[in-house]
């Protein structure tokens, strides 16, 4: 049982290619791992494992997924070799019950979600990493609830990280706007900054805001981020950004934190995260 408080994060991962890239969100990353304790194990709740269901990885060595297309040899050769933890997944099974989540053995691992943010976080992949699926048919409610009751793992030193993006709209994106929002991205990821850093629990009613549908027209990536809200909400705490920027008008990076003495550093240059520049981006399953 650990004495130290793990703190939590939601990471905007925006492109795989970021597992390459050294930028200033990159940077970000780097530095919010080394100011963790050390983990016992990651729970990551990754916008990429994206099912009717809940399910927790349970293999005691989970495949490197690498759940994309499009982007150089390099990238598919990327291993992150971490172990899994089924002891660590039948925790999360006894926590969230009486909502059931399946132990899957199996048939998933871990995907470019987890492993592109990790690949800077916990650099040497000697960390267990488990992954939670999200329930795509389920409401805002049932994902901040589970992230509540996922909160004992932060005493038993667990890092819960959620990694999407706040605004992602792969259609839309414009070469032109580099490291810019769209208007409508801007204004979206400033109400969730609002409410991540005021009230997190109210996060459940983003939905209804103006700028909702252009931001998350498909939900998967703004979906971690209500875990963050839940461990929030068990904390009595709000969270911190961090890494806050764009890219290509339809993609945020921002990032948050719970429970560090002090943000990682969002100041650097406005360096963009790059795409892959012969592949179109809707066609790069970031």
């Amino acid at each position: 049982m650990s004495r130290t408080l793990m703190p939590a994060a939601f990471i905007g991962h925006g492109s795989p290619m970021n597992t390459l890239e050294e930028n200033r969100f990159t940077a970000a990353w780097r530095e919010f791992g080394q100011m963790l304790p050390r983990p016992r194990a990651v729970l990551c709740i990754s916008a990429h494992w994206f099912i009717k269901g809940t399910a927790v990885t349970a293999m005691p060595k989970p495949r490197v997924i690498h759940d994309f297309y499009g982007f150089p040899r390099e990238l598919f050769e990327f291993d992150y070799p971490a172990p899994g933890s089924p002891e660590l997944a039948r925790e999360v099974v006894e926590l969230v019950a009486p909502s059931y989540v399946g132990l899957d053995v199996d048939s998933w691992g871990i995907d470019h979600g987890t492993w592109s943010v990790l690949a800077h976080v916990l650099p040497h992949a000697d960390v267990p990493v488990v992954q939670l699926s999200l329930h795509a048919e389920a409401p805002p409610q049932y994902h901040v609830d589970i992230g509540r009751k996922l909160a004992p793992l932060r005493e038993r030193g667990v890092l819960v990280l959620g990694s999407g993006n706040v605004v992602h709209n792969l259609r839309l994106m414009n070469r032109a706007y580099a490291d810019q929002a769209f208007d409508w991205g801007q204004r979206f990821d400033a109400e969730v900054e609002r409410v991540m850093t005021g009230q997190p629990r109210e996060i459940v009613d983003i939905t209804a805001h103006p700028d909702y549908a252009l931001s998350a027209p498909t939900a998967e990536h703004f979906m971690p981020l209500y875990y963050l809200a839940g461990l929030c909400d068990a904390a009595g705490e709000a969270a911190r950004p961090f890494a806050k920027g764009a890219a290509m008008g339809s993609l945020t990076m921002t990032s948050y934190t719970l429970g560090l003495p002090q943000a990682p550093d969002a100041t650097r240059s406005e360096d963009a995260a790059d795409m892959p520049h012969a592949v179109p981006p809707e066609q790069t399953n970031t």
